[in-house]
């Protein structure tokens, strides 16, 4: 059990420390991050059961359907609506770039109860391609949507849109991976290596616009 918890949470522990240590100014509060992490992981359980359920009606067959809406809506909207709620009128969300912060965490704490639960059902010999796949993938998921939520909050003239791009981007994503996974058989990995690739090189962007955006505020509020 313990390999298996070290399993689970190494790379997640890796992608956070990456994630957190990557902001140019004032580094966020642990507590708040650690909050934001559990939050996550406890999403996963009500978004279990509600996939559960309508798998067990025989809803939402189609692997399409299933894909966008049962895990990438699903899925993204939960965390996404507990951003906003717990996070967005926090007074330490005070920069762009914190938005990537806690979009991370609370991807990453989903990430990690799902990863979990998967080892344990199958396995410790899948946890390396659970941690470069669906583990750094709701990280990417989380960096846009924290990108997107962070520019929400200080970009006042397209609030609306931005909050909305938020959510449908990392739906969208979500979605797309979810469908190369259970429609392309065995040739998903050829699909699936260039497409977190170009994940990666999009949240390695918004990290550094992020950052940027953030570099500028502090700066005209010195």
């Amino acid at each position: 059990m313990v390999s298996l918890l070290t399993l689970a949470l190494a790379p997640v522990a890796a992608i956070m420390t990456f994630i957190y240590f990557n902001k140019r100014i004032e580094l966020e509060p642990l507590p708040l991050i650690i909050r934001t992490f559990i939050l996550g992981a406890l999403l996963v359980f009500p978004t279990m059961f509600i996939q559960y359920a309508i798998n067990i009606e025989g809803l939402l067959q189609s692997p399409y359907v299933h894909s966008f809406l049962l895990a990438g809506l699903l899925e993204e909207f939960v965390k996404w609506f507990i951003f906003l709620f717990a996070v967005y009128q926090h007074r330490e969300f005070d920069h762009h770039y914190d938005g990537i912060i806690y979009g991370v965490a609370i991807s990453l704490g989903f990430a990690t109860v799902e990863n979990i639960i998967y080892l344990l059902a199958n396995g410790t010999q899948y946890a390396w391609g659970r941690a470069i796949f669906p583990v750094s993938s709701h990280a990417l998921f989380g960096i846009l949507m924290g990108y997107y939520i962070g520019k929400a909050k200080f970009n006042t003239t397209r609030t609306k849109m931005c909050l909305t791009l938020a959510l449908f981007i990392p739906v969208a994503l979500h979605g797309l991976y979810d469908m190369i996974l259970t429609t392309t058989s065995n040739a998903w990995l050829y699909l699936m290596i260039p497409f977190m690739a170009g994940l990666w090189v999009i949240g390695i962007r918004k990290i550094r616009l992020a950052n940027h955006h953030s570099a500028n505020l502090h700066s005209k509020a010195e």
